[in-house]
């Protein structure tokens, strides 16, 4: 009875999920391009390609703040290993805390 369950479920959810698939034919059975067609894409293409290297091209950046920045970051030091010594750690100055 249980199984039973499961499937019924299982139907029920995977009837809307097939609804949505798109018929799609990936065989192709259709006719081909005739010689005068695949000429007409190749001239499209060219003229296209043509046109492509008409357009100027892209101006520099219109960037308002561009001269306004400072000089770009310059590459930080690295930073000093900390000191893990007793010794070290004994010469560093306490100072107390004091109240607010």
């Amino acid at each position: 009875m249980k199984v039973f369950r499961v499937a019924a479920m299982l139907a029920l959810l995977a009837g809307p999920a097939y609804a949505q698939m798109p018929n799609i034919n990936l065989m192709d059975t259709g006719p081909g391009k005739t010689d005068e067609e695949k000429q007409a894409e190749r001239d499209r293409d060219a003229r296209y390609k043509e046109t492509l290297k008409k357009i100027p091209d892209a101006k520099a950046s219109n960037d308002p703040w561009g001269g306004m920045r400072a000089d770009p970051p310059k590459a930080t030091a690295a930073p000093k290993p900390l000191a893990t010594s007793k010794a070290s750690a004994a010469t560093k100055k306490k100072t107390p805390a004091t109240p607010n």
